[in-house]
């Protein structure tokens, strides 16, 4: 599994001749790289004097991140999983009208699910791009670029993941489904925008000297 090699192997990997792992993968890195660094922010601050009414709420966000820590590191494998499916139905026999219709169907199902992987990490990684919002806001002061990155990193994880839902999308004969994911990126897309917008501009104001 990818997620068990080594950080070099794995940069060695991506950095190899092979598609995979590929942009999806990375995708669902950058949600954990957000995820991780959002809980060390918590951690962080839970405890800490001066930031007594903000541990409740920090200790509930970092329970939350580190739920969803796990589920990006599972999507790391998941992605470059169903990039395989894919690859394994064009292998698929062509010789009869049978064959072709089975490959195709197969191809089509194989697809699909290529983009709802991806569709699943952008949407968790704008979801928790709230609870960055409000780690950078309570978090610790010393730490608040910390969760800047956090922030930076999942909207990387929303762009990245969409991106790959889309290059899927236009080889669907199911133009319901594509035009419905379709649809839906382009919200997710201009809220990770705008949710990554207004925690930078503040903090951003608040660091200038």
């Amino acid at each position: 599994m990818l997620v068990d090699l080594t950080l070099k192997d794995f940069l060695n990997k991506v950095a190899g001749s092979d598609p995979v792992p590929g942009g999806g993968s990375i995708a669902a890195l950058n949600g954990a790289v957000a995820a991780g660094l959002a809980t060390m922010v918590s951690r962080l601050t839970i405890g800490k004097k001066g930031y007594e009414a903000s541990e409740e709420v920090m200790t509930h966000m970092q329970e939350l991140t580190l739920q969803l820590l796990d589920e990006f590191i599972s999507f790391i494998d998941k992605d470059s999983e169903a990039y395989n499916d894919v690859f394994a139905c064009f292998k698929m026999p062509k010789d009869t009208d049978e064959e072709k219709a089975v490959r195709s169907s197969a191809i089509q199902e194989a697809t699909k699910q290529a983009a709802l992987i991806p569709m699943e990490v952008a949407r968790k990684a704008l979801g928790m791009m709230v609870v960055i919002a409000d780690v950078v806001r309570l978090g610790n002061r010393n730490t608040v670029t910390d969760a800047c990155v956090s922030m930076i990193a999942a909207r990387s994880a929303v762009l990245g993941a969409l991106l790959n839902v889309r290059i899927n999308l236009g080889s669907l004969k199911d133009k319901e489904f594509a035009e419905k994911l379709q649809t839906e990126a382009d919200v997710l897309e201009q809220l990770a925008y705008q949710r990554e917008k207004e925690v930078l501009d503040a903090i951003n104001q608040e660091l200038h000297i």
